[in-house]
């Protein structure tokens, strides 16, 4: 259903829209449930708190219209959860809450794939218009920031082969990333350990790097400088 959300009449408040506030913070969650409640009172809203539940309800219903995703949040950390979304739920658009608004982290959440970025500190009037703007196809991005500057050619190529990883491959990485063994891996999946090798393998081909460590460090250069430990 995302892909058809610009047909719906985004013009009348009844718009039966699907939506999923994905953020551990009650307080936030039920803040953010309000500005879009406002402004689509028939809009079907779905709360979770941790990356995993997440994934498990876009699993069983795939068909929402958009996702309100904090980065951080158990299960995810930085831009792993919106590089997964995008992977796996390519038709459901993904706009980014954060508290961290810096231009680099914005601008790299929409070379990710995101639809849009709503700073927490954003006021619900605000809110609601970047919510409105997304469901209508558009994208929509805080105003008075500056995201024309600053690219760096290495991290842009690097983003440019995440996205050629698959689904699965995301996931393998994502759990490389935090350090774990083939053999954990496979019971996470719930596949053979011959399995993930072969996603190893592919990973560090589609990455171009020889190593595990280095696929792992090509990743971590996306986010290089740009979270500090009370930035979520």
């Amino acid at each position: 259903m995302g892909a058809e959300a610009g047909e719906k009449a985004l013009g009348d408040a009844e718009a039966a829209f699907r939506l999923v506030i994905a953020d551990d913070h009650p307080l936030f969650r039920g803040a953010l449930r309000e500005a879009v409640a406002g402004q689509f009172p028939a809009a079907e809203i779905v709360e979770v708190g941790t990356f995993d539940d997440l994934h498990a309800l876009l699993e069983r219903e795939p068909d929402f219209d958009l996702v309100l995703l904090d980065l951080t949040m158990p299960g995810a950390r930085g831009f792993s959860g919106l590089i997964y979304l995008r992977a796996q739920y390519a038709g459901v658009p993904v706009v980014v809450v954060s508290g961290n608004e810096d231009p680099p982290v914005i601008r790299r959440c929409l070379d990710l794939g995101a639809s849009g970025f709503i700073p927490k500190t954003m006021e619900i009037a605000a809110m609601r218009e970047a919510v409105a703007t997304v469901l209508a196809g558009g994208t929509a991005t805080p105003p008075d920031v500056d995201l024309g500057g600053g690219r760096d050619g290495e991290t842009d190529a690097i983003i440019g082969r995440l996205a050629t990883l698959t689904p699965q491959q995301v996931r393998v990485l994502m759990m490389l990333a935090e350090g774990r063994l083939n053999k954990q891996i496979a019971y996470e999946l719930g596949v053979s350990e011959a399995t993930v090798k072969a996603h190893v393998s592919a990973i560090l081909q589609k990455l171009g790097v020889e190593s595990r460590t280095q696929a792992v460090i090509a990743v971590s250069k996306v986010e290089a400088g740009l979270w500090s430990a009370n930035q979520a």
